[in-house]
């Protein structure tokens, strides 16, 4: 299982990506916007996501995946049981996430392309 620990890990590699503490949530950012957040018991997060994709993923993974609260389904979100990744999966989740609201450049120097 992976916790906290493996999430800070993966996350202080990425360019622009701090953490801040918000109403005693750990969250993470790029900028203003947030693309992880940890649950306050640590057993879950949320975490940027396709919106195109979320019915897929929870549909095909139910056990790892489940829907964001009503008001987040606007957004791309999805929240994720940590009990259910290993650390590669994780760090793919972040690193998509983070993906989704860098900018084009910083992604793409991150990338190598």
């Amino acid at each position: 299982m992976v916790d906290l620990t493996d999430i800070r890990d993966i996350t202080a590699d990425l360019p622009r990506s701090y953490e801040v503490l918000v109403r005693d949530q750990i969250k993470f950012r790029v900028g203003q916007i947030v693309y992880l957040a940890v649950s306050r018991d640590e057993e879950t997060i949320g975490i940027g996501f396709p919106r195109e994709e979320r019915a897929a993923a929870l549909a095909a993974e139910p056990d790892k995946f489940f829907p964001p609260r009503p008001s987040d389904e606007r957004y791309q979100w999805i929240q994720v049981r940590l009990a259910a990744l290993d650390r590669e999966e994780l760090r793919e989740l972040i690193i998509d996430a983070w993906a989704l609201c860098v900018p084009k450049k910083v992604r793409a120097e991150f990338f190598g392309s």
